[in-house]
């Protein structure tokens, strides 16, 4: 009933810019809050950021906080998320998702839907 696709990454040099998109199709009401995860290979998923659909209330990992920036657009069905200053640390596997919980969500099993991911690859 909610399906996401994310697109937009690709292999930048340190420093770069890349914006990554996740268009949401289906029930609005199961994609409440809407966020962005990445996995390294090794590593557990992480949460990089959230936001509410609503009222655009945000929230970022420590990590990212300062340089990328989560955002929606209601017309188009469709949230963003801008990476500035991309760093060799910031190479993943990026994960759109969808919750059906209001407010914004950081927990992984928060999460009921999900995109099959887009890399991100950051050259040093």
């Amino acid at each position: 009933q909610v399906q996401l696709v994310e697109s937009g990454g690709g292999l930048v040099q340190a420093g770069a810019s890349l914006r990554l998109s996740c268009v949401v199709s289906g029930r609005t009401s199961s994609s409440a809050c809407m966020g962005w995860f990445r996995q390294a290979p090794g590593k557990e998923r992480e949460f990089v950021t959230s936001i509410d659909w609503s009222s655009t209330r945000t929230d970022y990992a420590d990590s990212v906080k300062g340089r990328f920036v989560i955002s929606r657009d209601r017309t188009k069905n469709t949230v963003y998320l801008q990476m500035n200053s991309l760093q060799p640390g910031d190479t993943a596997v990026y994960f759109c998702a969808a919750s059906p919980f209001g407010g914004v969500r950081f927990r992984l099993d928060d999460y009921r839907y999900w995109g099959q991911g887009t890399q991100v690859t950051v050259s040093s």
